[in-house]
């Protein structure tokens, strides 16, 4: 894909006025890509790439947290509280009982010898990431398969930076919060307050996280690289919508466990993978027909230049 350079101020507009595309048209184009692109079936072999990945980042994380011995535990429990938030009961059960298996058979040591093959498995659900995009942008991946795992490992590192920073401003807000409620006389209403402010935080993150994704991620000669784009605006508020009523589904019918057993809360834990894998991809189908949309747009403007040059 060719792109021109452009001033990023102008870039930045045209991105957010859909590449000239009204929102239907950008809809109905979505859409079509999606259908061509298999992308139900696509997040199916994502969702598993990304069970694989998941826990090696749990593990990469707690590396991080150990670092910061005095605060591991209250970075561990604000990590534990926004999964919470998210994933269905039996799954964040399953989830909360790994955690706190791994933070007590491993130790510190350990995690830090372990920290670059765990770092290798946790970027693998990157990779898969990456490679889903490229249909989505139209290009091949001719890059070397070591060349496109340094780049998820990179990726990875910066999205275990983003999740450390928003749980060290969340444990830091939550303190002064509660320094504040003490000491000023807060009433409840206050506290609360700052608990709902808590979620644009983790939205953020998942929108920032998707955004860097698309830009870096696929094999293609990039723009500047914007922390909120279109695709991962939507993406993310397509993720929490999704993860909600995941959450709601279950509460009405939860026929997995009576299904699976045992097994119940790693299906669906795997189907909540599933749907982050899904809702990733139609962020990456809208960024890209943007994409293609504003090349569109700026050859017809640079076609009209040179004909009022003649």
């Amino acid at each position: 894909m060719t792109i021109q350079h452009r001033n990023p101020r102008h870039e930045f507009n045209l991105i957010w006025n859909l590449g000239g595309l009204t929102p239907w048209g950008l809809t109905k184009r979505v859409l079509r890509d999606a259908l061509e692109d298999d992308l139900t079936q696509r997040a199916s072999s994502l969702a598993f790439d990304l069970l694989l990945a998941f826990f090696p980042l749990l593990v990469f994380l707690l590396a991080i947290f150990g670092l910061f011995a005095s605060r591991s535990v209250e970075l561990r429990i604000d990590l534990l509280s926004y999964f919470a938030d998210f994933l269905p009961p039996e799954a964040f059960q399953l989830l909360s009982h790994t955690i706190d298996e791994l933070a007590e058979n491993a130790s510190k040591g350990n995690l830090t010898i372990s920290i670059l093959g765990v770092l290798w498995f946790a970027s693998g659900g990157i990779s898969s990431m990456i490679s889903g995009l490229h249909w989505a942008y139209r290009v091949k991946d001719n890059r070397s398969w070591i060349k496109v795992r340094v780049v998820a490992i990179g990726m990875t590192l910066f999205i275990a930076v983003l999740i450390f920073s928003a749980l060290s401003l969340v444990l830091v807000g939550g303190f002064l919060i509660n320094w504040a409620a003490g000491t000023l006389h807060l009433n409840s209403v206050m506290i609360a307050i700052w608990k709902v402010l808590q979620w644009p935080i983790a939205w953020l993150f998942v929108v920032c996280s998707y955004a860097l994704i698309y830009s870096y991620g696929p094999n293609a000669e990039r723009r500047h690289w914007y922390w909120i784009t279109p695709g991962s605006t939507f993406g993310a508020l397509l993720w929490l919508a999704s993860s909600v009523g995941f959450r709601v589904y279950l509460n009405f019918s939860n026929r997995y466990t009576a299904i699976y057993g045992s097994l119940g809360a790693v299906v669906i834990l795997t189907v909540w993978l599933y749907v982050t894998g899904l809702t990733f991809l139609v962020g990456g189908e809208i960024d890209a027909n943007i994409e293609r949309a504003s090349d569109e747009t700026q050859k017809k403007l640079n076609l009209g230049i040179l004909k009022e040059n003649k």
